[in-house]
């Protein structure tokens, strides 16, 4: 699992590809990676759903996704799609706080590249979502200048999706309880506990020092 240090150097890495694409993806991949994102989620991120203040922690709102289709499978006929989150009724909302890495991240974006009228952050400099395919060619270049050769070829940060299990991994050995962790990353609580079973089964021995803590109290 990829982790902070090297989240760090894959995210200044994205700057060095391409002329503007690479740059006007950073904050993207860091939402993926600090918010726990899924692609489509932070495709179809706005300004009104970003609550950044000068210091401190911040709030993520999400209302909407963007996920890629054939325009075949689409209601508009474009190649992303609106629709409501993942496992969530078509009007609910997701409220995510975000550590001031992001907050800051995201500020300098939309300082440099404003933001679409509709509010949406990341587009192509014509305005456009950006393609699964563009987006993953993108996070292999960066792969490839920051990770060495052997990390190159192994499964670490492979698809741009692993940044979210390294975020939701992070937070649960954080100690971070699975409920909170399950609401953050629009997960239900039992599939989180299937899919991280091993982050949790490493807290064992900080949870029996907790509770014979509680105990002698």
């Amino acid at each position: 699992m990829v982790n902070p240090v090297q989240v760090r150097a894959l995210l200044d890495a994205v700057r060095q590809v391409g002329r503007t694409r690479g740059p006007r993806m950073v904050a993207m991949f860091a939402c993926m990676y600090y918010a726990a994102l899924r692609p489509e989620e932070a495709s179809g991120l706005r300004r009104q759903n970003c609550d950044l203040p000068a210091e401190g922690w911040g709030l993520i709102t999400l209302e909407k996704a963007r996920p890629q289709a054939n325009k075949r499978w689409t209601n508009s006929g474009e190649t992303h799609d609106e629709r409501g989150l993942k496992h969530r009724a078509a009007d609910d909302t997701r409220e995510i706080p975000i550590p001031p890495v992001l907050v800051a991240t995201l500020r300098e974006h939309i300082e440099t590249y404003g933001a679409a009228k509709d509010g949406r952050i990341f587009r192509t400099s014509k305005g456009r979502p950006f393609s699964s395919s563009a987006y993953s060619a993108v996070w292999q270049g960066a792969r490839r200048l920051a990770l060495t050769p052997e990390q190159v070829v192994s499964p670490l940060a492979a698809r741009p999706y692993d940044l979210r299990h390294a975020a939701v991994s992070l937070w649960l050995n954080a100690g971070v309880p699975p409920t909170e962790v399950a609401q953050r990353a629009g997960h239900g609580v039992d599939v989180l506990l299937r899919v991280y079973a091993k982050c949790l089964e490493g807290q064992r021995d900080r949870a029996n020092g907790q509770i014979t803590k509680a105990l002698e109290d």
